[in-house]
């Protein structure tokens, strides 16, 4: 681990020894890199939680809340499920509608009871991004820097103060990332520990390496992702192929005589069961409620939708519900396209996404008070921070040259994970998109804007000169992403402003 004041390596090792490969030696410091991490975390959980029940639409929710904190009220009141058979637009499954239940039966049916919960989620991602950047880094700084970031990044601000679903997927992501990484590192230890002791050779596919525990909460954490929404199942794809993908390189930087062969004989079919059969399994068990209710939409569909007698009569009612009622979901979102006679005004499509160019209006007023004048502008809108969104092009650039011509992990871990967010939505581009189906892809660009920073601020062995150019560079670029986080505050926050301040803050035509 670095520390403070020095600067962390850009290149990984380079040694001929395999154990430098695959277990670096650091100087580690787990109580300042702790210090820093709840710093960093008690910071933003303050600026998440501000004025958290403001604003409503006279005391109801807003935008999409409309759907979600409703059925969460349901949820509540139900004991864990959705009853409304006659409305039944419930179109994804319970986690996080049960999660927002919580801060309403904490806190009651406001602005604060259907918020509380995503701002601990947004406040949890800061949390584990600091500590994902600093494992990537080695670095205190750069870990404290990533945290900054999330903090100041318009899209993770908004999405942790909605009563809305996507900052619980985000939570997820980053804690499956964060679980797989750990998960990395042990791996390489495990095969260290057999070099050292000499018994790597005793198979061509290298040693066995035992159960992964950090992997398992892997599983089950992009498991509570897709229980969610079930766009989290592209992380389930993403992650286990990357999962896999350091296997084999950490195979081959033991020395194993074949090490895709081996990953291929000894790693595949236990990340297919901690990546792909588990989540499953976690999927089904978030539906406990459901199972066990006598009301729940669809939950006996068997009978009165579905043939008794049909093909599928062996198996349980319970499971064959479950999928005529996955099945009305999946028409739902099959037919929810782009309608040339009834486009939504803030709707947006994926090449957008990247440097934010549409962003979404939760909320406005246009005749409140407080600004200081007679009549004042109050909004809430979605903006990714221009000062990190519009970089993302040049980050992926620099990350996929990174990837390809420096075989850098680190850049090829980024990659995954935002294009795990991105790139699926390219398959059906006429599906109505909207803005904040990015949350997901926030903290990735966080991590790799971080890095990069990382490479100004130089090794740890550089001339004092490039080292301080660096963190000169690095600080004003920091500050930037601040300023720009502050200049956006009112309009991320619905706070009364003037007119002109209003027109002001809209940099773009798209904006508006």
């Amino acid at each position: 681990m670095v520390a403070v004041g020095e600067l962390p390596p850009t290149e990984p090792p380079t040694g001929t020894d395999p154990i430098e490969r695959l277990d670096p030696p650091v100087r580690a410091n787990r109580l300042r890199g702790w210090a820093v991490t709840l710093t960093i975390s008690l910071l933003g959980g303050l600026i998440r939680f501000w004025n958290l029940g403001f604003p409503t639409d006279k005391g109801t929710p807003i935008f999409d809340e409309k759907h979600y904190v409703p059925q969460a009220w349901q949820v509540l009141r139900n004991g864990g499920y959705e009853d409304n058979a006659g409305y039944e637009l419930v179109v994804h499954p319970p986690l996080g509608k049960q999660l927002i239940a919580i801060g309403e039966w904490m806190f009651g049916y406001d602005g604060w009871g259907w918020r509380f919960s995503s701002a601990v989620a947004g406040t949890l991602c800061i949390l584990l991004v600091v500590r994902i950047a600093r494992r990537m880094t080695r670095s205190d700084l750069l870990g404290a820097i990533a945290g900054i970031l999330l903090i100041c990044d318009g899209v993770s601000h908004v999405q942790s103060r909605m009563g809305m679903l996507d900052i619980f997927i985000a939570l997820f992501v980053v804690m499956a990332f964060g679980c797989l990484l750990v998960d990395r590192d042990q791996v390489r230890a495990r095969l260290a520990v057999a070099v050292r002791e000499g018994w790597l050779d005793t198979s061509p596919f290298g040693p066995r390496l035992g159960f992964r525990w950090w992997r398992f909460a892997g599983g089950v954490s992009v498991g509570l992702a897709c229980s969610i929404k079930w766009s989290g199942v592209w992380y389930i794809v993403a992650f286990g192929l990357l999962s896999v993908l350091w296997d084999a390189t950490a195979r081959r930087a033991a020395g194993v005589r074949r090490p895709w062969v081996g990953t291929i004989a000894r790693d595949v079919l236990p990340a297919l069961w901690a990546l792909a059969l588990l989540p499953v399994l976690v999927y089904l068990g978030t539906w406990w409620a459901w199972f066990a209710s006598e009301t729940g939409v669809d939950r006996h569909a068997v009978g009165s939708k579905i043939g008794v007698d049909s093909t599928f009569g062996f198996v349980p009612d319970a499971l064959r519900s479950l999928w005529f009622y996955s099945g009305n979901v999946l028409d739902f979102h099959e037919h929810l396209v782009t309608s040339a006679t009834n486009r939504h005004p803030w709707e947006s499509k994926p090449w957008t996404w990247p440097m934010g160019l549409r962003p979404m209006l939760y909320y406005y007023e246009g005749s409140t008070t407080g600004c200081g004048q007679t009549s004042c502008v109050g909004a809430t809108m979605l903006i990714g921070t221009p000062a990190m969104w519009w970089l993302a092009f040049p980050m992926l650039a620099w990350s996929l040259w990174r990837s390809i011509f420096r075989l850098d992990w680190r850049y090829v871990a980024v990659l995954v994970g935002y294009g795990a967010g991105l790139l699926p939505w390219f398959l059906n581009v006429d599906r109505q998109m909207y803005f904040f189906y990015v949350t997901p892809m926030a903290p990735f660009l966080v991590l790799g804007l971080t890095l990069i920073l990382g490479q100004l601020l130089g090794k740890a062995r550089a001339g004092a000169e490039r080292r301080g150019t660096g963190l000169l560079a690095v600080a004003l670029y920091v500050g930037l992403v601040a300023a720009n986080f502050v200049w956006l505050w009112p309009i991320l926050n619905g706070d009364p402003i003037t007119a002109d301040q209003w027109q002001a803050e809209l940099w773009l035509p798209s904006w508006r």
